[in-house]
C-alpha cells in the first residue's frame, strides 16, 4: 500500500502538475491520474516520466463509466472507455474505480444485483483487455437509504459476491468510512486477499454520533478523532498483502479556505498518523 493523493477528494483544486509539485509536501507517495489532464501534457511515456522524475506513483484513473445511465449513454461511455484506459495503462496506471448505491427505487435485491453484473461486466472487459482492473464502492451508512423502496449492498461481504459474479479483475474500492458505517470488522478485511482490493478511500468520523446516524458527507480527517479504528484496517490490509493506494477523502469543508500546500501538509500529517499507528 501506499500513501495517494486525489487534489479534488481533499478540496483542492490543482492541475496534474500542480498536484505532482504538491504531493510530496503532504508526504505523499501517489497521485491519481487525470486522463484528460495528461493528454494535453503528452503521450503516455511523456506523463509517465513527470511522475517518475519528482518520485510519484500513479493511484487511480478517472474513466467514463456511465454505468448507471440510459441504454443510449450507456453504450457512448463504453466506447470512450477503451481508449481512456488504453492511455492509461501505456502511462503506467491500471485502476479505475466507482461507487455503488446502496438502494434501488425500482429493483428489489436479485433483480438489482443481476441488473448491476450485466451493467459491469462489459466494463469490466474493455478494462480487461488494457489490463486495468476495476474497484466498487459499497456504501455503508444507513441514514442513506431513508426514502428508498429496495437496500442493495451495504457490506463487504455483498460487494465481494458481485465482484466475483463481475469478473476476475474486479474488486473493492474499499472504504473505511463505510466499512465503518457497515458495522464491518477487522475480519472481514482479513477474509480478502489483494486481488479484492484495488483502492482504497481513508477518512474519520465525528465523536458522539451512534454508528447508524452518521451522515455520509460529514466526516474528519485521517486520524482526527479516533472514532475509526484506522491503525487496524490499513494494519490488516497490510497483513493481507494489499498494494492498492490509500486515499485520504475526508470532505472537510476548511480544507477548500486553506492554501493548497496547507491543505496537502494537513492532510498528508493526519494520514502518517494512522500509518505510523498501524506499523508501517
Amino acid at each position: 500500500m501506499y500513501r495517494n493523493m486525489s487534489p479534488g477528494a481533499i478540496g483542492v483544486s490543482a492541475t496534474l502538475e500542480e498536484a505532482l509539485r504538491l504531493a510530496p509536501l503532504g508526504g505523499f507517495e501517489g497521485v491519481d491520474l487525470d486522463v484528460g489532464a495528461a493528454r494535453q501534457l503528452g503521450e503516455p511515456k511523456e506523463v509517465a516520466k513527470r511522475f517518475a522524475d519528482v518520485g510519484v506513483k500513479m493511484g487511480g484513473f478517472g474513466a467514463p463509466m456511465a454505468w448507471n445511465a440510459e441504454e443510449s449513454e450507456y453504450r457512448r461511455s463504453l466506447e470512450a472507455l477503451g481508449p481512456a484506459a488504453e492511455y492509461a495503462a501505456a502511462a503506467g496506471c491500471t485502476r479505475t474505480s466507482t461507487w455503488v448505491p446502496s438502494w434501488s427505487d425500482e429493483m428489489p435485491f436479485e433483480q438489482a444485483f443481476e441488473w448491476h453484473v450485466e451493467r459491469f461486466r462489459p466494463i469490466a472487459r474493455v478494462l480487461k483487455d488494457h489490463g486495468c482492473r476495476l474497484g466498487l464502492e459499497f456504501l455503508g451508512p444507513r441514514t442513506l437509504l431513508a426514502g428508498h423502496a429496495h437496500e442493495f449492498i451495504s457490506t463487504v461481504e455483498g460487494m465481494t459476491q458481485l465482484c466475483r459474479a463481475v469478473g476476475d479483475n474486479v474488486g473493492h474500492l474499499l472504504d473505511a468510512w463505510h466499512w465503518y458505517t457497515s458495522h464491518g470488522t477487522l475480519e472481514d478485511l482479513r477474509q480478502l486477499t489483494d486481488a479484492n482490493v484495488v483502492y482504497i478511500h481513508i477518512s474519520d468520523a465525528p465523536e458522539g454520533v451512534p454508528v447508524d446516524e452518521q451522515i455520509d458527507n460529514v466526516r474528519r480527517l485521517p486520524g482526527e478523532t479516533g472514532v475509526i479504528d484506522l491503525a487496524g484496517f490499513l494494519r490488516d490490509l497490510h497483513g493481507i498483502g494489499c498494494t492498492a493506494p490509500v486515499t485520504p477523502e475526508p470532505f472537510v469543508p476548511r480544507l477548500s479556505e486553506m492554501p493548497p500546500e496547507e491543505a496537502v501538509r494537513t492532510v498528508g500529517a493526519g494520514l502518517a498518523k494512522v500509518w505510523k499507528a498501524a506499523g508501517l
